[in-house]
């Protein structure tokens, strides 16, 4: 609220202000007895607004799935075993990232600092990679050419420009009235559609656009919900006919549906079966990650504090994941056995843990967080519209993680 000067405060009356009476000095404030009375004790400061534990277990999870994911892909067409499990986390991983991501976009505006966070945590990260991604990849003989182009995200860089215009659109999306099934119509428009443009990745922006509207949908009792005791029982059960009917899909099913960066036609079917299985993928992740949810720990564990640094580990363990196949590190001879499968699992959660540590935050945080305060003009207040002292604080937006 702006203060309004006492000067003012009775204008259009007709009547002069009464003059205001004489200061005390403070701490010396009279009584109804002539003496001094102490000075009220000032107020502690209000502590500061920790971080919910069960987010970010929640995304330090899901980022160890995502590395897992990638870990396991070359084993796709070698082992089945492996490629259900493949399947199995594909359905949710990113889905779950972008639930989490639209519930901390709730209250996303236009406001300045917002509008600056935007700009310093999402858009720069995402030039800086597009472009560190490029340099890497003709480094490593993957393209002939050095090409850096921001409209045709690579490989991790799409969930930057996904989160870019998502948020942009969030205000739109808290004043319709039914977001979700606007949202899911939408994706499904898009899945009909070959004519969807690849510039940003739009095809994937617009399929998994459903996912972080539910989250912006969401309220903090939901996810109290699934953690009750029955739900967690119940998704056990849930959790293991999904991995079974993940087994009995991988000869049969294309994977390329998990990914959501194809129209139907271009997918080798008919637009109908596109929107149906739009809606069959929109509800068999929104299980598996109210599953996956219902068993992320409430409580500060090893893990939660790395769960501010997912996006580090979400970026950086793409250098890896690529440099795995074009110098065959797949190719030896016990990667290739099943206990040489279980050590690069282990060796993937390690990596993208050791990622997300604040040792490495502070060495990428210049381009992964930088402040930037030359690239923006300086916000003058005066009179009225300043906000009065101790009040102004400055709101830092969830990372797109």
């Amino acid at each position: 609220m702006i203060p309004v000067p006492r000067s003012s405060a009775r204008q259009g009356t007709g009547r002069t202000a009464p003059a205001e009476p004489p200061a005390t000095p403070a701490g010396r404030t009279a009584g109804a007895s002539g003496e001094p009375t102490p000075a009220a004790p000032a107020k502690p400061p209000a502590p500061a607004k920790q971080r919910d534990a069960f987010f970010d277990n929640a995304k330090y999870l899901a980022i160890v799935l995502v590395a897992l994911g990638h870990a396991w892909e070359p084993y796709y067409h070698g082992s089945r075993s492996a490629a259900s499990l493949y399947l199995f986390v594909y359905a949710f991983h990113m889905p779950a990232f972008t639930v989490i991501s639209g519930y901390f976009s709730r209250s996303f505006d236009v406001r300045r600092d917002r509008l600056q966070r935007l700009v310093t945590g999402v858009a720069v990260p995402f030039v800086v990679f597009q472009t560190a991604f490029a340099l890497f990849r003709y480094w490593a003989g993957d393209i002939p050419s050095l090409t850096v182009s921001l409209l045709d995200p690579w490989f991790l860089t799409w969930f930057l420009a996904a989160l870019f215009i998502w948020r942009l659109t969030a205000p739109l999306w808290r004043i319709v009235r039914w977001p979700v099934p606007l949202a899911l119509v939408i994706a499904i428009a898009a899945s009909a559609s070959p004519d969807v443009g690849t510039e940003l990745d739009l095809q994937r922006v617009l399929q998994f656009l459903p996912f972080f509207v539910l989250g912006m949908c969401l309220k903090a009792e939901h996810f109290s919900l699934v953690r009750r005791w029955p739900v967690r029982i119940a998704a056990v059960p849930v959790l293991a006919v999904a991995l079974v009917f993940a087994y009995w899909a991988v000869p049969r099913m294309n994977d390329a549906w998990f990914y959501h960066t194809d129209s139907a036609e271009n997918l080798g079917a008919p637009w109908w079966i596109g929107a149906l299985m739009q809606l069959a993928m929109f509800g068999c992740s929104l299980v598996l990650t109210a599953c996956f949810l219902a068993w992320v720990p409430g409580r500060r564990m090893w893990c939660t504090a790395l769960g501010a640094g997912t996006l580090y580990g979400y970026l950086l363990h793409g250098f890896l994941a690529k440099a795995s196949r074009w110098w065959d590190w797949y190719d030896a001879g016990w990667v290739r056995t099943p206990w040489g499968a279980i050590a690069v699992t282990f060796i993937a959660g390690a990596v993208v843990t050791l990622l997300c540590t604040p040792p490495v935050q502070r060495v990428f945080r210049c381009v992964m967080e930088p402040k930037m305060t030359w690239a923006f003009r300086t916000e003058h207040r005066t009179g009225a519209a300043a906000a009065p002292a101790g009040k102004r604080t400055t709101e830092k937006q969830p990372s797109p993680q």
